[in-house]
Parts: C-alpha cells; sequence; structure tokens
C-alpha cells in the first residue's frame, strides 16, 4: 500500500511553500504568491511567475501573497493556489485517489485559522487533513531525536512568525509565536533607508539587501551594496549604497526582539528542561535564521550553544513529511493549538 501512497507534508509558509511526498521528498517548492486579474478574478500565475510581477503589474492584475503572519489572509486565492500545487506534487488522474495531507500551523494559531487552513486543504483536494505545530514539525526536520523525555530547544525564523518551542516526548511542552520574522526585518530595513536617505525602496528590494549584507551582529570588515528606489522629494528613481553597518543598525530591535522572547520562554520552561536545553543546545530553523550572525547573537544572549540546521529552510517541510508515519495516530481536523497552550501554562 505504501507504493501507491500519495500522502503529502505541506509546510504552509508566507513567503514559500514546500510540499513533500510521502517517499519521494520535497518536490514543489514555490513562493506563495498569486497573480489575479481584478475584472475577472481568474488566477493567471501562481509560485516563480507571480511572484517576479511582485510590483510590476498592469493595473488590472495583482500579484499578492494570499497568506499573512503565517495565517491564510485570502481564503479563496489560498484555496486555487493549493489545488494547483497539491496536483503538481501528487500527478493526480482520475483515478488516484485524493491525497491525506499533514499541514503546518504556526503555535500561536487560534481554532478559527485551524479550521481555515483545514477548509481550504479540503476544497484544494487534499481527503483528510492533520495539523502540527511549525517548531515540532522543524525539530523533526532537524534530525532532533524527539521521543526521549530529554528537552530541546527549536527557534523557528520564517518569513511571517518566529516560532520558540521546547520540544520532549514528541510533543510541545511549551511554546510561544511572534510575528517579528523575515518581513518584519526587510520592513525595518525599507523604514532606515527611507528615514536616513529618504529614499523609498519595495519589500523584494529590502529583502535582497538583508540576504546580500545583513547581520544581527557587527561584522569584522565592512561590506556594501547598491539599492535603487524613489527618491521622495523629487520622484525620480536614485540609488543608495547601503553599508553592513546600515543594515545591522535597521536589524537591531527586531533581532534583540527575538532574542529576548527566547530567554522567555526558557523563563517559563521547568527547570529540568532548561537543564536538558543547556546539553542539547537551541537549534535554528527557518530561512530567516540564515541571517549572518543570528545564531551567535542567540549563543551570546542566552548562555547556550544555538546552531542554524542543515537545510534550514526545508525542515518544516521534512518534518511534516516524517509525521506522514504518523498519520493514524494523529487526531484528524482542528488541533485546537491555543487552547492546549491554555491548558499547559
Amino acid at each position: 500500500m505504501q507504493l501507491f501512497s500519495h500522502d503529502l507534508g505541506v509546510d504552509l509558509g508566507t513567503a514559500n511553500i514546500l510540499i513533500y511526498v510521502d517517499g519521494k521528498g520535497v518536490v514543489v517548492r514555490e513562493p506563495s504568491v498569486v497573480a489575479v486579474d481584478k475584472n475577472t478574478g481568474k488566477v493567471i500565475q501562481i509560485g516563480t511567475a507571480a511572484r517576479n510581477m511582485l510590483g510590476r503589474t498592469p493595473g488590472n492584475v495583482v500579484a499578492m501573497h494570499p497568506l499573512k503572519d503565517g495565517v491564510i489572509s485570502d481564503h479563496e486565492l489560498t484555496v486555487q493556489m493549493l489545488r494547483e500545487l497539491f496536483k503538481e506534487a501528487a500527478k493526480t488522474s482520475l483515478f488516484t485517489p485524493k491525497p491525506r495531507v499533514v499541514i503546518s500551523v504556526p503555535s500561536g494559531v487560534t481554532e478559527v485559522e485551524e479550521r481555515t487552513v483545514i477548509n481550504a486543504a479540503i476544497e484544494a483536494g487534499a481527503r483528510r487533513v492533520y495539523l502540527i505545530e511549525q517548531p515540532l514539525a522543524a525539530g523533526l526536520g532537524a534530525g532532533l531525536d524527539l521521543r526521549s523525555p530529554k528537552g530541546h530547544m527549536v527557534v523557528n525564523i520564517g518569513c511571517g512568525t518566529t516560532d520558540i518551542a521546547v520540544l520532549t516526548l514528541n510533543g510541545v511542552a511549551h511554546s510561544y509565536s511572534t510575528k517579528v520574522a523575515g518581513n518584519a526585518f526587510d520592513e525595518a530595513i525599507a523604514r532606515f533607508v527611507r528615514k536616513k536617505y529618504n529614499v523609498f525602496i519595495g519589500q523584494t528590494t529590502a529583502e535582497n539587501a538583508k540576504i546580500q549584507i545583513g547581520s544581527a551582529c557587527a561584522r569584522g570588515e565592512t561590506i556594501s551594496y547598491t539599492v535603487k528606489g524613489r527618491d521622495l522629494e523629487t520622484g525620480a528613481p536614485r540609488e543608495v549604497t547601503l553599508l553592513s553597518s546600515d543594515v545591522y543598525e535597521a536589524l537591531r530591535r527586531p533581532v534583540r526582539q527575538i532574542a529576548d522572547d527566547v530567554l522567555s520562554v526558557l523563563d517559563s520552561t521547568s527547570p529540568e528542561l532548561v537543564s536538558d536545553i543547556g546539553e542539547t543546545g537551541i537549534t535554528l530553523t527557518g530561512g530567516s535564521s540564515q541571517l549572518w550572525g543570528m545564531d551567535k547573537l542567540l549563543t551570546e544572549h542566552t548562555g547556550i550553544m544555538c546552531t542554524v540546521a542543515d537545510d534550514a529552510e526545508s525542515c518544516v517541510a521534512y518534518g511534516c513529511g516524517k509525521s506522514l508515519a504518523w498519520m493514524k495516530h494523529m487526531q484528524e481536523g482542528p488541533i485546537n493549538i491555543a487552547r492546549k497552550r491554555i491548558m499547559r501554562g
């Protein structure tokens, strides 16, 4: 039966969607962007092709992210996007059974948001839907041994949310979710450029600057990156050469916020599990965890060794894939993460 499995593990990210197919690995890796004709409501492009249209579309076409801060903000567009990506992942035909799907959700998700994710996946063609918390999936995907009572900490820094969790016995002992993540980094850079140079740059430009010269710690050397934007006084195009020290200054507040949140979660965790984490260290996952110096900053801030997982951007998808083997033990439908968190507290 395993040979004909079409079960899918889905990392439903604000910036990217990754789909793991049982027995094949990650087969879909697309930006979670949809281009739609405003006049007809018809979807024109999804994924990379739609992302290339961001900020460059004609008046009747809009390219947008149907997910915001890790949850669905436009239900219909999310359904259409997932429908196409499910087809691409499963290579379905009329005779192929609908897939069972495990989808990751942020730790801070509400029950209403859970149901929205489930309904979207069902409408997109899933037969059954199971949810898993992002940091738990990230820990599994990073290869942590979560079966024992020993505690592990995962900090999953994505585009829309950062999820911080203490994991043990294949579950979440304590977690916290914040909207300070990759998008907040980009916005901070754009604000800095606007304030210091009086130039407006788009989110994609700010993101590129973050990737090229961004850092969570002061670098030993100064490097530069040229950005193009619009002069706020004249409206004309203008180039600005940013220094790595500029971007570090812009990012100091949001990265420090994440570090403070990690300390807060440690402070709320039992001494026994904190002792374990002191031995096992803190594992960073998610695309934005790859910001230069993020591991060093958290190590200095917490006094606990922090390491960035291999293929950090794909950990949640691989974890969703690994959890496919547990599906018969998982609860279908909403998992009431918010309610469980209150009970744990």
